[in-house]
């Protein structure tokens, strides 16, 4: 069970946050009394799912529709953010997608959509967050990556496991140049998670095998229920989290550095005249 620190002063805004593992996560801060800003790509749906979650838990939680398709798209996050709660903390960019297709059948289009959402929206989605960071002195951010394509493959998702382990690319690099302002670059890596997505794959064995497990630990092949991971996004997101640089998988997979660490290091190599 999560155990839920102050959140209450805290603004935290979840990407793809209509269903499945990012509407769970939104869930869990409301409950835990942060101002949530979720987003999805139909703004109705999104306006929906917020009321229906700010009933559940008595929290504050707003929708607003936000396709990641379009680059423009992810700037008005953190103003919105900033205008319904006078200030942005968190960024959990979780948005993705995960089409199937075998390599033989993919076209260009197919690659370039896995690539366009799941990357490059998780790219400026952090991007579009940092000046109102930036204002409010630190910054906590999460991408949802997977075990698919960093620590493993699966047959159909050639597409989408190079834009999975392309995040952990961006959150090294992205870490130790946000680590001076306070800010930390962090990422899960899920396995496979019982959500509306993996139960619309149907009963293949290889995606979406049966479940009657839910410890912290499952058999290998099996899923999860999405509750499982949650504890790992509150974990590096509250506000004495100090990790950065990590890609976390429920096992516990990666390492990352702490922000005294990567400022310390920041300095030596400014004091050298290197590049950080």
């Amino acid at each position: 069970m999560t155990t839920c620190t102050p959140w209450r002063d805290r603004s935290v805004v979840v990407t793809g946050g209509t269903r499945g593992i990012g509407r769970a996560i939104a869930e869990l801060f409301a409950r835990c009394g942060a101002a949530v800003l979720l987003t999805g790509r139909d703004d109705e749906a999104a306006r929906e799912v917020a009321a229906g979650l700010a009933q559940s838990t008595g929290g504050r939680v707003a929708g607003t529709g936000a396709d990641l398709h379009d680059p423009y798209a992810a700037e008005t996050l953190a103003a919105e953010a900033e205008r319904l709660h006078g200030h942005l903390d968190v960024l959990c960019a979780n948005a993705g997608i995960f089409p199937q297709k075998p390599l033989r059948e993919m076209t260009a289009a197919d690659i370039d959509e896995a690539l366009a959402v799941n990357l490059r929206g998780s790219i400026l989605a952090t991007r579009a967050c940092l000046s109102a960071m930036e204002r409010a002195g630190h910054g906590r951010i999460v991408l949802t990556s997977s075990i698919t394509g960093p620590t493993t493959g699966y047959t159909g998702w050639s597409h989408y496991g190079a834009s999975k382990a392309g995040q952990l690319g961006f959150l090294r690099s992205a870490a130790l140049e946000l680590a001076p302002l306070g800010i930390t670059v962090n990422a899960v890596l899920p396995g496979n998670v019982r959500t509306e997505g993996l139960d619309a794959l149907g009963e293949d064995p290889v995606y979406a095998p049966p479940t009657r497990h839910t410890g912290p630990d499952p058999p290998t092949g099996h899923q999860v229920r999405v509750t499982v991971m949650l504890p790992l996004p509150a974990e590096l997101v509250s506000s004495g989290a100090t990790t950065t640089g990590a890609p976390v998988a429920t096992a516990g997979f990666g390492s990352g550095w702490s922000l005294g660490q990567l400022r310390h290091r920041t300095r030596s190599c400014q004091a050298a005249g290197s590049r950080v």
